[in-house]
Protein backbone atom coordinates (compact mmCIF):
# COMPACT_ATOMS: atom_id res chain seq x y z
CA UNK A 1 0.00 0.00 0.00
CA UNK A 2 1.42 3.39 -1.01
CA UNK A 3 0.41 7.03 -1.07
CA UNK A 4 1.56 7.54 -4.67
CA UNK A 5 -1.64 9.32 -5.72
CA UNK A 6 -1.26 11.81 -2.88
CA UNK A 7 2.40 12.38 -3.75
CA UNK A 8 1.49 13.31 -7.31
CA UNK A 9 -0.92 15.93 -6.01
CA UNK A 10 1.63 17.31 -3.55
CA UNK A 11 4.31 17.59 -6.24
CA UNK A 12 1.96 19.75 -8.33
CA UNK A 13 1.40 22.28 -5.53
CA UNK A 14 2.90 25.75 -5.27
CA UNK A 15 5.41 25.52 -2.43
CA UNK A 16 5.09 28.90 -0.76
CA UNK A 17 1.32 28.99 -1.22
CA UNK A 18 0.96 25.53 0.29
CA UNK A 19 3.08 26.46 3.31
CA UNK A 20 0.89 29.53 3.87
CA UNK A 21 -2.31 27.47 3.63
CA UNK A 22 -1.05 24.67 5.83
CA UNK A 23 0.70 26.77 8.47
CA UNK A 24 4.03 25.05 7.90
CA UNK A 25 7.46 25.95 6.44
CA UNK A 26 8.57 25.58 2.81
CA UNK A 27 12.21 24.91 1.95
CA UNK A 28 13.21 25.79 -1.61
CA UNK A 29 16.49 23.86 -1.83
CA UNK A 30 16.18 20.94 -1.65
CA UNK A 31 12.45 21.38 -2.16
CA UNK A 32 10.23 20.27 0.68
CA UNK A 33 8.23 21.21 3.76
CA UNK A 34 8.77 21.09 7.50
CA UNK A 35 5.51 20.39 9.31
CA UNK A 36 4.45 19.51 12.84
CA UNK A 37 2.32 16.44 13.52
CA UNK A 38 1.45 15.71 17.15
CA UNK A 39 4.25 17.95 18.44
CA UNK A 40 6.90 16.23 16.31
CA UNK A 41 8.57 17.83 13.31
CA UNK A 42 8.57 16.03 9.97
CA UNK A 43 10.43 16.81 6.77
CA UNK A 44 8.55 16.26 3.51
CA UNK A 45 11.19 15.67 0.84
CA UNK A 46 9.79 16.31 -2.63
CA UNK A 47 12.85 15.13 -4.55
CA UNK A 48 12.60 11.51 -3.38
CA UNK A 49 8.97 11.54 -2.18
CA UNK A 50 9.68 10.68 1.43
CA UNK A 51 8.43 11.94 4.77
CA UNK A 52 11.08 11.78 7.46
CA UNK A 53 10.83 12.23 11.21
CA UNK A 54 13.40 14.97 11.82
CA UNK A 55 14.46 14.04 15.39
CA UNK A 56 15.69 10.71 14.01
CA UNK A 57 17.28 12.37 11.00
CA UNK A 58 16.47 9.95 8.20
CA UNK A 59 13.91 7.60 9.74
CA UNK A 60 10.98 7.01 7.32
CA UNK A 61 7.57 7.39 8.91
CA UNK A 62 4.63 5.02 9.13
CA UNK A 63 2.07 4.84 6.31
CA UNK A 64 -0.63 6.62 8.34
CA UNK A 65 1.68 9.47 9.34
CA UNK A 66 2.60 10.02 5.69
CA UNK A 67 -1.05 9.82 4.59
CA UNK A 68 -2.17 12.40 7.15
CA UNK A 69 0.59 14.86 6.29
CA UNK A 70 0.14 14.60 2.53
CA UNK A 71 -3.66 14.84 2.68
CA UNK A 72 -3.34 17.88 4.91
CA UNK A 73 -0.85 19.64 2.60
CA UNK A 74 -3.21 19.11 -0.33
CA UNK A 75 -6.40 20.27 1.37
CA UNK A 76 -5.51 22.77 4.12
CA UNK A 77 -6.92 26.27 3.83
CA UNK A 78 -5.66 29.54 5.29
CA UNK A 79 -8.65 30.01 7.58
CA UNK A 80 -8.96 30.88 11.27
CA UNK A 81 -10.46 28.34 13.65
CA UNK A 82 -14.21 28.71 14.12
CA UNK A 83 -13.85 28.32 17.89
CA UNK A 84 -16.92 26.06 17.96
CA UNK A 85 -16.53 22.42 18.99
CA UNK A 86 -18.59 19.80 17.18
CA UNK A 87 -18.93 16.03 17.18
CA UNK A 88 -17.63 14.03 14.21
CA UNK A 89 -21.21 13.38 13.12
CA UNK A 90 -21.81 17.14 12.87
CA UNK A 91 -19.05 17.65 10.29
CA UNK A 92 -20.23 17.71 6.65
CA UNK A 93 -21.13 14.07 5.75
CA UNK A 94 -19.79 13.01 9.15
CA UNK A 95 -23.01 11.26 10.18
CA UNK A 96 -22.55 8.86 7.26
CA UNK A 97 -18.80 8.35 7.51
CA UNK A 98 -17.94 8.07 11.21
CA UNK A 99 -19.69 4.79 12.01
CA UNK A 100 -18.93 1.07 11.85
CA UNK A 101 -15.32 0.52 10.86
CA UNK A 102 -14.80 4.28 10.70
CA UNK A 103 -16.06 5.00 14.21
CA UNK A 104 -13.73 7.14 16.30
CA UNK A 105 -11.53 5.24 18.81
CA UNK A 106 -13.28 6.41 21.98
CA UNK A 107 -13.08 2.89 23.46
CA UNK A 108 -9.27 3.05 23.32
CA UNK A 109 -9.37 6.31 25.26
CA UNK A 110 -11.71 4.80 27.84
CA UNK A 111 -9.41 1.80 28.24
CA UNK A 112 -6.26 3.92 28.54
CA UNK A 113 -7.59 6.69 30.81
CA UNK A 114 -10.94 5.58 32.24
CA UNK A 115 -9.63 4.34 35.57
CA UNK A 116 -7.37 7.35 36.04
CA UNK A 117 -8.51 10.36 33.97
CA UNK A 118 -5.76 12.51 35.45
CA UNK A 119 -3.28 10.46 33.40
CA UNK A 120 -4.63 12.28 30.35
CA UNK A 121 -3.47 15.56 31.90
CA UNK A 122 -0.12 14.06 32.88
CA UNK A 123 0.78 13.17 29.29
CA UNK A 124 -0.49 16.49 27.91
CA UNK A 125 2.95 18.09 28.11
CA UNK A 126 4.48 15.39 25.90
CA UNK A 127 2.14 16.47 23.09
CA UNK A 128 2.18 20.20 23.89
CA UNK A 129 -1.54 19.88 24.57
CA UNK A 130 -3.66 22.44 26.39
CA UNK A 131 -5.65 21.35 29.43
CA UNK A 132 -9.38 22.05 29.22
CA UNK A 133 -12.24 22.14 31.74
CA UNK A 134 -14.58 19.49 30.32
CA UNK A 135 -15.50 16.19 32.00
CA UNK A 136 -13.17 14.70 34.61
CA UNK A 137 -10.17 15.43 32.38
CA UNK A 138 -9.80 16.97 28.93
CA UNK A 139 -7.15 18.34 26.60
CA UNK A 140 -6.95 20.26 23.33
CA UNK A 141 -4.37 18.69 21.07
CA UNK A 142 -3.04 20.04 17.76
CA UNK A 143 -2.86 17.01 15.48
CA UNK A 144 -1.73 19.25 12.61
CA UNK A 145 -1.24 23.05 12.54
CA UNK A 146 -4.88 23.86 11.68
CA UNK A 147 -6.52 20.68 13.03
CA UNK A 148 -6.97 20.63 16.82
CA UNK A 149 -9.02 17.95 18.54
CA UNK A 150 -10.47 18.02 22.05
CA UNK A 151 -10.44 14.77 24.03
CA UNK A 152 -12.70 14.41 27.06
CA UNK A 153 -12.91 11.57 29.57
CA UNK A 154 -15.52 10.96 32.28
CA UNK A 155 -14.75 8.62 35.18
CA UNK A 156 -17.06 5.69 35.88
CA UNK A 157 -19.83 6.52 38.35
CA UNK A 158 -22.95 4.84 39.74
CA UNK A 159 -25.12 5.91 36.81
CA UNK A 160 -22.66 5.58 33.92
CA UNK A 161 -19.59 3.66 32.89
CA UNK A 162 -16.41 5.33 31.72
CA UNK A 163 -17.11 7.62 28.77
CA UNK A 164 -14.88 9.43 26.29
CA UNK A 165 -15.59 11.97 23.61
CA UNK A 166 -13.57 13.44 20.73
CA UNK A 167 -14.59 16.85 19.44
CA UNK A 168 -13.39 18.90 16.47
CA UNK A 169 -13.28 22.55 15.55
CA UNK A 170 -16.08 23.14 13.06
CA UNK A 171 -13.49 23.83 10.32
CA UNK A 172 -11.77 20.41 10.59
CA UNK A 173 -13.28 18.90 7.44
CA UNK A 174 -12.16 21.93 5.42
CA UNK A 175 -8.52 20.97 5.96
CA UNK A 176 -8.69 17.20 5.53
CA UNK A 177 -11.03 14.66 3.90
CA UNK A 178 -12.89 12.60 6.47
CA UNK A 179 -10.88 9.41 5.92
CA UNK A 180 -7.60 11.26 6.56
CA UNK A 181 -9.13 13.08 9.52
CA UNK A 182 -10.18 9.75 11.02
CA UNK A 183 -6.69 8.36 10.40
CA UNK A 184 -5.17 11.38 12.17
CA UNK A 185 -7.39 10.83 15.21
CA UNK A 186 -6.50 7.13 15.33
CA UNK A 187 -2.81 8.04 15.13
CA UNK A 188 -3.17 10.54 17.97
CA UNK A 189 -5.05 8.13 20.23
CA UNK A 190 -2.56 5.33 19.54
CA UNK A 191 0.41 7.53 20.49
CA UNK A 192 -1.35 8.85 23.58
CA UNK A 193 -2.30 5.35 24.73
CA UNK A 194 1.32 4.24 24.36
CA UNK A 195 2.48 7.27 26.34
CA UNK A 196 -0.01 6.46 29.10
CA UNK A 197 1.10 2.83 29.14
CA UNK A 198 4.74 3.85 29.38
CA UNK A 199 3.97 6.21 32.25
CA UNK A 200 2.07 3.48 34.13
CA UNK A 201 5.17 1.23 34.01
CA UNK A 202 7.43 3.86 35.56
Amino acid sequence: MTNEGLWQQVLALDGQGTAQRAGCRYIAEPAGYVITLLNNEYEVSLSDKRVLSTPQGSKPVEFLEELCILAYLINARDLPLAGKLVKAQDLPSGQFFFRGLHSLPTEKIEKAFGRRPEALLEIAEQFDAEKCEFGDASIRLDVLPRVPITIIIWRQCEQFGTRASILFDRTAAVHMPLDALGAAVNLAVEKMSKAAGGMAKQ
